[in-house]
Protein backbone atom coordinates (compact mmCIF):
# COMPACT_ATOMS: atom_id res chain seq x y z
CA UNK A 1 0.00 0.00 0.00
CA UNK A 2 1.23 3.49 -0.84
CA UNK A 3 1.01 5.70 2.25
CA UNK A 4 3.37 8.51 1.23
CA UNK A 5 2.11 11.19 -1.13
CA UNK A 6 5.70 11.81 -2.26
CA UNK A 7 5.83 8.36 -3.81
CA UNK A 8 7.00 8.62 -7.47
CA UNK A 9 3.79 6.99 -8.73
CA UNK A 10 1.66 9.56 -6.92
CA UNK A 11 3.80 12.44 -8.21
CA UNK A 12 3.36 11.06 -11.72
CA UNK A 13 -0.45 11.02 -11.38
CA UNK A 14 -0.48 14.63 -10.17
CA UNK A 15 1.64 15.69 -13.17
CA UNK A 16 -0.72 13.89 -15.55
CA UNK A 17 -3.67 15.70 -13.99
CA UNK A 18 -2.09 19.14 -14.11
CA UNK A 19 0.01 19.25 -17.30
CA UNK A 20 -1.23 18.69 -20.86
CA UNK A 21 2.40 18.31 -21.95
CA UNK A 22 2.83 15.41 -19.51
CA UNK A 23 -0.25 13.67 -20.91
CA UNK A 24 1.07 14.18 -24.43
CA UNK A 25 4.57 12.92 -23.62
CA UNK A 26 3.43 9.93 -21.58
CA UNK A 27 0.49 9.22 -23.93
CA UNK A 28 -1.63 8.55 -20.87
CA UNK A 29 -4.18 10.31 -18.70
CA UNK A 30 -6.04 10.00 -15.38
CA UNK A 31 -9.61 8.75 -14.91
CA UNK A 32 -11.32 9.29 -11.55
CA UNK A 33 -14.51 7.51 -10.52
CA UNK A 34 -16.35 4.21 -10.94
CA UNK A 35 -18.68 5.36 -13.72
CA UNK A 36 -15.89 6.92 -15.76
CA UNK A 37 -13.54 3.94 -15.40
CA UNK A 38 -16.30 1.46 -16.17
CA UNK A 39 -17.32 3.29 -19.36
CA UNK A 40 -13.68 3.61 -20.44
CA UNK A 41 -13.24 -0.15 -20.04
CA UNK A 42 -16.47 -0.87 -21.91
CA UNK A 43 -15.27 1.36 -24.76
CA UNK A 44 -11.96 -0.45 -25.10
CA UNK A 45 -9.55 1.88 -23.35
CA UNK A 46 -6.45 0.26 -21.89
CA UNK A 47 -6.30 0.88 -18.15
CA UNK A 48 -2.62 0.66 -17.20
CA UNK A 49 -3.00 1.10 -13.43
CA UNK A 50 -5.81 1.31 -10.91
CA UNK A 51 -5.27 3.07 -7.59
CA UNK A 52 -7.83 2.02 -5.01
CA UNK A 53 -8.57 3.16 -1.48
CA UNK A 54 -10.37 0.25 0.16
CA UNK A 55 -11.57 2.49 3.00
CA UNK A 56 -13.73 4.38 0.48
CA UNK A 57 -14.32 2.19 -2.56
CA UNK A 58 -17.64 0.38 -2.97
CA UNK A 59 -18.67 -1.79 -5.91
CA UNK A 60 -21.16 -0.12 -8.27
CA UNK A 61 -23.51 -2.62 -9.90
CA UNK A 62 -24.53 -0.12 -12.56
CA UNK A 63 -20.94 0.73 -13.46
CA UNK A 64 -18.73 -2.22 -12.50
CA UNK A 65 -14.97 -1.81 -12.82
CA UNK A 66 -13.10 -4.89 -14.00
CA UNK A 67 -10.33 -5.71 -11.58
CA UNK A 68 -9.10 -8.98 -13.11
CA UNK A 69 -5.67 -8.82 -14.76
CA UNK A 70 -5.34 -5.16 -13.80
CA UNK A 71 -2.38 -3.57 -12.05
CA UNK A 72 -4.12 -2.77 -8.75
CA UNK A 73 -2.26 -0.44 -6.39
CA UNK A 74 -3.77 0.11 -2.91
CA UNK A 75 -3.36 3.58 -1.41
CA UNK A 76 -4.16 5.08 1.98
CA UNK A 77 -7.04 7.50 2.37
CA UNK A 78 -4.63 10.42 2.83
CA UNK A 79 -2.81 9.58 -0.39
CA UNK A 80 -6.08 9.07 -2.25
CA UNK A 81 -7.35 12.49 -1.16
CA UNK A 82 -4.09 13.99 -2.39
CA UNK A 83 -4.79 12.84 -5.94
CA UNK A 84 -8.62 12.88 -6.00
CA UNK A 85 -10.83 15.80 -7.01
CA UNK A 86 -13.85 14.24 -5.27
CA UNK A 87 -12.22 13.63 -1.92
CA UNK A 88 -13.56 10.98 0.47
CA UNK A 89 -15.74 9.52 -2.31
CA UNK A 90 -15.41 7.04 -5.19
CA UNK A 91 -12.12 5.59 -3.90
CA UNK A 92 -10.78 4.61 -7.32
CA UNK A 93 -8.55 6.29 -9.89
CA UNK A 94 -7.10 4.81 -13.07
CA UNK A 95 -4.30 5.68 -15.47
CA UNK A 96 -5.23 4.92 -19.08
CA UNK A 97 -3.43 4.95 -22.42
CA UNK A 98 -4.45 7.64 -24.89
CA UNK A 99 -5.99 6.30 -28.08
CA UNK A 100 -4.41 7.95 -31.09
CA UNK A 101 -7.19 8.73 -33.60
CA UNK A 102 -7.20 10.50 -36.94
CA UNK A 103 -9.93 11.54 -39.36
CA UNK A 104 -9.57 8.32 -41.42
CA UNK A 105 -10.38 6.34 -38.24
CA UNK A 106 -13.89 7.82 -37.91
CA UNK A 107 -16.71 5.37 -38.55
CA UNK A 108 -19.50 7.17 -40.38
CA UNK A 109 -23.18 6.26 -40.56
CA UNK A 110 -25.07 6.40 -43.86
CA UNK A 111 -26.19 9.96 -43.07
CA UNK A 112 -23.48 11.31 -40.78
CA UNK A 113 -23.97 14.13 -38.29
CA UNK A 114 -20.64 15.58 -37.19
CA UNK A 115 -19.92 18.20 -34.52
CA UNK A 116 -16.87 20.43 -34.99
CA UNK A 117 -15.75 22.48 -31.99
CA UNK A 118 -13.31 25.32 -32.54
CA UNK A 119 -11.21 26.77 -29.71
CA UNK A 120 -13.52 25.75 -26.85
CA UNK A 121 -11.82 27.07 -23.74
CA UNK A 122 -13.63 25.75 -20.66
CA UNK A 123 -13.33 22.05 -19.81
CA UNK A 124 -16.81 22.12 -18.24
CA UNK A 125 -18.35 23.32 -21.50
CA UNK A 126 -16.54 20.66 -23.51
CA UNK A 127 -17.65 17.96 -21.07
CA UNK A 128 -21.28 19.12 -21.21
CA UNK A 129 -21.19 19.12 -25.03
CA UNK A 130 -19.86 15.56 -25.05
CA UNK A 131 -22.81 14.47 -22.91
CA UNK A 132 -25.18 16.03 -25.44
CA UNK A 133 -23.30 14.38 -28.31
CA UNK A 134 -23.60 11.00 -26.61
CA UNK A 135 -27.32 11.47 -25.89
CA UNK A 136 -28.03 12.55 -29.48
CA UNK A 137 -25.97 9.73 -30.97
CA UNK A 138 -23.99 11.90 -33.37
CA UNK A 139 -21.20 10.30 -35.37
CA UNK A 140 -18.14 12.17 -34.09
CA UNK A 141 -16.87 15.23 -32.26
CA UNK A 142 -13.86 16.86 -33.92
CA UNK A 143 -11.83 19.50 -32.11
CA UNK A 144 -9.70 22.17 -33.76
CA UNK A 145 -7.58 25.08 -32.50
CA UNK A 146 -7.82 23.47 -29.07
CA UNK A 147 -7.61 25.63 -25.96
CA UNK A 148 -8.08 22.62 -23.66
CA UNK A 149 -7.22 19.00 -24.43
CA UNK A 150 -10.02 16.46 -24.21
CA UNK A 151 -8.16 14.28 -21.71
CA UNK A 152 -8.15 17.08 -19.14
CA UNK A 153 -9.50 15.60 -15.85
CA UNK A 154 -12.19 18.30 -15.71
CA UNK A 155 -13.43 17.33 -19.18
CA UNK A 156 -13.63 13.67 -18.16
CA UNK A 157 -15.51 14.54 -14.95
CA UNK A 158 -17.98 16.91 -16.55
CA UNK A 159 -18.61 14.52 -19.46
CA UNK A 160 -19.48 11.73 -16.98
CA UNK A 161 -17.40 9.39 -19.11
CA UNK A 162 -18.96 10.39 -22.45
CA UNK A 163 -15.48 11.32 -23.64
CA UNK A 164 -15.05 7.56 -24.07
CA UNK A 165 -18.40 6.70 -25.65
CA UNK A 166 -18.08 9.34 -28.39
CA UNK A 167 -15.68 9.30 -31.33
CA UNK A 168 -13.54 12.29 -30.28
CA UNK A 169 -10.36 13.50 -31.99
CA UNK A 170 -8.49 16.65 -32.90
CA UNK A 171 -7.14 17.94 -36.21
CA UNK A 172 -6.32 21.27 -37.83
CA UNK A 173 -9.04 23.26 -39.56
CA UNK A 174 -7.79 22.85 -43.12
CA UNK A 175 -7.51 19.09 -42.70
CA UNK A 176 -11.05 18.85 -41.27
CA UNK A 177 -12.55 21.05 -44.01
CA UNK A 178 -10.90 18.94 -46.72
CA UNK A 179 -12.12 15.73 -45.07
CA UNK A 180 -15.70 16.99 -44.79
CA UNK A 181 -15.67 18.10 -48.42
CA UNK A 182 -14.26 14.77 -49.57
CA UNK A 183 -17.05 12.93 -47.73
CA UNK A 184 -19.78 15.24 -49.13
CA UNK A 185 -20.71 16.51 -45.67
CA UNK A 186 -22.26 20.00 -45.71
CA UNK A 187 -20.80 22.51 -43.25
CA UNK A 188 -23.17 24.57 -41.08
CA UNK A 189 -21.25 27.32 -39.27
CA UNK A 190 -22.97 29.16 -36.42
CA UNK A 191 -22.50 32.91 -36.69
CA UNK A 192 -24.51 35.51 -34.72
CA UNK A 193 -24.74 37.90 -37.70
CA UNK A 194 -25.92 35.27 -40.18
CA UNK A 195 -29.28 35.80 -41.86
CA UNK A 196 -30.18 32.09 -41.80
CA UNK A 197 -32.12 30.78 -38.81
CA UNK A 198 -30.92 27.35 -37.71
CA UNK A 199 -34.41 25.78 -37.76
CA UNK A 200 -34.94 26.82 -41.39
CA UNK A 201 -31.98 24.72 -42.56
CA UNK A 202 -32.11 21.14 -43.86
CA UNK A 203 -30.10 18.89 -41.56
CA UNK A 204 -31.50 15.62 -42.96
CA UNK A 205 -28.52 15.13 -45.27
CA UNK A 206 -24.88 14.54 -44.18
CA UNK A 207 -24.02 17.55 -42.03
CA UNK A 208 -21.31 19.04 -39.86
CA UNK A 209 -22.32 21.63 -37.26
CA UNK A 210 -19.49 24.00 -36.36
CA UNK A 211 -19.50 25.78 -33.00
CA UNK A 212 -16.96 28.35 -31.83
CA UNK A 213 -15.89 29.76 -28.49
CA UNK A 214 -18.22 32.27 -26.80
CA UNK A 215 -15.53 34.96 -26.73
CA UNK A 216 -14.29 34.73 -30.32
CA UNK A 217 -16.85 32.77 -32.31
CA UNK A 218 -15.92 30.94 -35.50
CA UNK A 219 -12.77 31.85 -37.40
CA UNK A 220 -12.73 33.20 -40.97
CA UNK A 221 -11.57 29.91 -42.56
CA UNK A 222 -14.65 28.12 -41.20
CA UNK A 223 -17.04 30.95 -42.08
CA UNK A 224 -15.66 30.97 -45.63
CA UNK A 225 -15.71 27.17 -46.01
CA UNK A 226 -19.29 26.80 -44.73
CA UNK A 227 -22.02 25.77 -47.11
CA UNK A 228 -24.47 27.53 -44.78
CA UNK A 229 -23.97 30.13 -42.04
CA UNK A 230 -26.68 29.87 -39.39
CA UNK A 231 -27.75 31.62 -36.21
CA UNK A 232 -29.90 31.09 -33.13
CA UNK A 233 -32.33 34.03 -32.78
CA UNK A 234 -31.66 36.26 -29.78
CA UNK A 235 -34.44 38.55 -28.54
CA UNK A 236 -33.09 39.54 -25.14
CA UNK A 237 -30.43 41.96 -23.95
CA UNK A 238 -27.45 39.62 -24.36
CA UNK A 239 -25.91 38.63 -27.69
CA UNK A 240 -24.65 35.12 -26.92
CA UNK A 241 -25.59 31.83 -25.26
CA UNK A 242 -23.39 29.41 -23.41
CA UNK A 243 -21.70 27.29 -26.08
CA UNK A 244 -22.90 23.99 -24.62
CA UNK A 245 -26.50 25.28 -24.61
CA UNK A 246 -26.18 26.56 -28.20
CA UNK A 247 -24.74 23.25 -29.32
CA UNK A 248 -27.60 21.33 -27.76
CA UNK A 249 -30.21 23.55 -29.44
CA UNK A 250 -28.79 23.05 -32.94
CA UNK A 251 -27.97 19.36 -32.55
CA UNK A 252 -31.45 18.49 -31.37
CA UNK A 253 -33.03 20.44 -34.22
CA UNK A 254 -31.00 18.25 -36.57
CA UNK A 255 -32.14 15.13 -34.71
CA UNK A 256 -35.77 16.32 -34.76
CA UNK A 257 -35.65 16.82 -38.52
CA UNK A 258 -34.14 13.41 -39.07
CA UNK A 259 -36.72 11.69 -36.86
CA UNK A 260 -39.66 13.42 -38.55
CA UNK A 261 -38.37 13.19 -42.13
CA UNK A 262 -41.06 11.58 -44.34
CA UNK A 263 -40.17 8.02 -45.33
CA UNK A 264 -39.82 7.27 -49.03
CA UNK A 265 -42.47 4.92 -50.43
Amino acid sequence: MIVNSKNPRIKSIIKLQQKPSERKNKKSFVIEGRRELSIAQQCGYEICEIYICKDIYKHDYLYPVKMEDQNIIPVSINVYNKIAYRKDSEGIIGVAAIKEKGLPDITLSSTPLILVLEAIEKPGNLGAILRTADAAGIDAVILCNQKTDHFNPNVIRSSLGCIFSNQVLSADSEEIINWLTKNDISIFATLPDSGNLYYEMDFTKPAAIVMGAESEGISKPWASAANHNIKIPMTGKIDSLNVSVSTGIVIYEAIRQRKTKPKKC
